[in-house]
């Protein structure tokens, strides 16, 4: 056999070979976890896996005690409560989440692996095609508190100091303890044992509004928590009240507030008596906006048209409030004005000496072309006099 043929035979041989070496059959990364829920609540189970090729991903439930009657589940399942979401690459990534959680919703919930080219094959037996990951879901009926209703902050004088109460008056298992938490932070020194608790605010301003938990604690459950929402006007505590740059230069305008919910922001600029809103036809003008923060940035400032009164205007279902900002526009020449007032203060400075000079009295000057004359005296008087006196004398 000809060398060239064998060498063709051996690679062909070895791209034939290629998939089964380098095949490998459908592995987890990463496994669901067991937990235990409220009613109400949300949850989400993960499943990573590897193989060559990459494995496809189902999610099975089972009802508890019911381990033999795996139903399939889908994206959009128990009245759209269920979310299916998968993505392969190397890997292949499930996620099953279910909201709205019922006492129905507990049971075991498998994700099930497998790149076996006759998984699907209804002849074949799941169990030897298909790799399994359990993960048991417990929903518990949630503890019922009581708790304030919302209270608006009316910024009325003199302040009324506030009250926040919750009472925890059914529960599965005793609690452990209870604290406050106010937008996501826990607030130092409110935990305590006692079943009814209690958060004051003395002195309520804009800033003390946001939402309030009272969050119970159990050592054998998750924790149950009521909400308070404390409510207030915006107040635009941090702005600029004026800007001065270059024409040509970028400008940027900022305002902050207090209150709670966030409010919706707005800018406008002083048109003649009224304010209207940004005008961007020029593309040059970019809001941003985050909760309680809100930015106006201009680009390329126009000395002409940038210049004035700009308000940001800051509105909620509470109320609304809003802070100007003077935005001043000086030439490119800006610089130069300090010095060129100087150098004009020098040119009238001598202007004024030079007219003066031409304006001299001519009998002040001695003209040099003049011959000299001597000046007479008094002596010879002082003679004729001393004569006279002489001759009386006599």
């Amino acid at each position: 056999m000809h060398p060239n043929a064998v060498i063709l035979a051996l690679v062909l041989l070895g791209n034939l070979m290629l998939p089964l070496i380098s095949a490998q059959n459908a592995g987890f990364v990463k496994s669901p976890m067991s937990e235990t829920k409220l009613t109400g609540d949300t949850f989400e189970l993960y499943c990573d896996v590897v193989g060559n090729p990459t494995p496809e991903i189902q999610w099975w439930y089972a009802e508890i005690n019911r381990a033999d009657s795996f139903k399939q589940l889908w994206d959009g399942a128990r009245k759209r409560r269920v979310t299916i979401n998968t993505a392969y690459g190397a890997n292949g990534v499930g996620v099953l989440g279910i909201t709205r959680l019922t006492l129905e919703d507990s049971g075991t919930y498998e994700c099930r692996a497998s790149n076996d080219p006759k998984r699907n094959d209804l002849r074949q037996n799941p169990a030897t095609t298909w790799i399994r990951a359990q993960a048991t879901i417990s929903v518990l009926q949630k503890p019922k508190i009581n708790a304030t209703d919302e209270i608006v902050l009316t910024g009325e004088s003199p302040v009324k100091p506030v009250t926040l109460q919750c009472n925890l008056t059914t529960a599965h298992t005793p609690h452990r303890e209870s604290f406050w938490v106010k937008n996501g932070a826990e607030i130092k020194n409110t935990r305590t044992e006692l079943k009814h608790t209690s958060y004051r605010i003395v002195k309520p301003r804009a800033d003390d509004s946001g939402e309030y938990m009272c969050v119970y604690t159990f050592d054998m459950a998750p924790n149950a928590n009521a909400t308070i929402e404390v409510k207030a006007k915006p107040a635009i505590h941090g702005h600029k009240r004026s800007e001065n740059k270059n024409e040509g230069e970028n400008a940027m305008l900022y305002c902050k507030s207090v209150g709670y919910p966030h409010p919706t922001w707005t800018w406008r600029k002083m048109d003649g008596a009224s304010y209207e809103d940004i005008n961007n036809s020029t593309g040059r003008f970019f809001i941003t906006i985050r909760d309680n923060y809100t930015e106006l940035n201009i680009l390329k400032l126009d000395i002409l048209s940038d210049p004035g009164v700009y308000q940001c205007n800051a509105t909620s279902v509470i109320g609304n409030t809003a802070e100007t900002t003077i935005l001043r526009v000086r030439s490119n020449l800006a610089p130069l004005w300090p010095f060129l007032g100087v150098l004009a203060e020098i040119i009238i400075l001598v202007v004024i000496i030079v007219v003066y000079e031409r304006r001299k009295n001519p009998d002040d000057i001695i003209e040099d072309d003049e011959p000299a004359v001597p000046m007479k005296t008094n002596s010879t008087n002082n003679h004729k006099d001393k004569n006279i006196r002489q001759r009386n004398a006599k």
